[in-house]
């Protein structure tokens, strides 16, 4: 069956990313997709050497957890990734991972061509537009799909588990999922 990795960047035990992952992940099982979450939590991701490597080796040489991660991208129809914003931008670690999952591609069969799904994007109140745009970034490079919604997938929070006192935002990330998962049936 087919399935889609969502990753979680957020530090936090308790994150809003991850609630909005569950509400994403439940909208894309809904319309028959398995899912699968993971978070970077604990996780000190290093950024990409440029060693080129992985080219040879066919995988991350870094040994961080990453490379745990990107096998199962590998395997994998969809990829979703939610950051929280933090002064105005994406988390580092969510950047370096989603770099150097992109260099592990290209450099091996380029297994993200084609793969359905989008970034998600948490924030308390500014900074959530340009966010997006960067996270953005990463699906055309990799020849990805990206899937949109009624609205950019952009929810409005700040305490920790209070993303679902946004209703725009919560019908905003179930109409990706559902799209996501309509999509990734109609080409498989």
């Amino acid at each position: 069956m087919a399935k889609v990795i969502l990753l979680s960047g957020s530090p936090r035990k308790d994150s809003n990313s991850m609630e909005i992952l569950d509400i994403c992940a439940k909208a894309i099982e809904e319309n028959g997709v398995d899912t699968e979450i993971i978070s970077l939590r604990g996780i000190n991701v290093n950024s990409c050497i440029a060693c080129n490597e992985c080219i040879t080796k066919g995988n991350c040489v870094l040994k961080d957890g990453l490379d745990e991660i990107i096998d199962k991208i590998r395997d994998s129809q969809g990829f979703i990734p939610a950051a929280p914003v933090y002064f105005g931008t994406a988390r580092g670690d969510i950047m370096s991972a989603l770099q150097r999952i992109g260099k592990v591609s290209k450099g091996n069969n380029k297994f993200l061509s084609w793969m359905v799904g989008g970034p998600i994007v948490v924030a308390r109140r500014g900074g959530q537009s340009l966010t997006l745009q960067e996270m953005s970034m990463f699906f055309p490079i990799n020849d990805m799909i990206m899937v949109g919604a009624d609205y950019w997938n952009i929810v409005f929070a700040l305490e920790e588990k209070t993303s679902h006192a946004d209703a725009e935002g919560v019908a905003t990330i179930q109409k990706f999922g559902e799209n996501v998962a309509k999509l990734i049936k109609k080409i498989n």
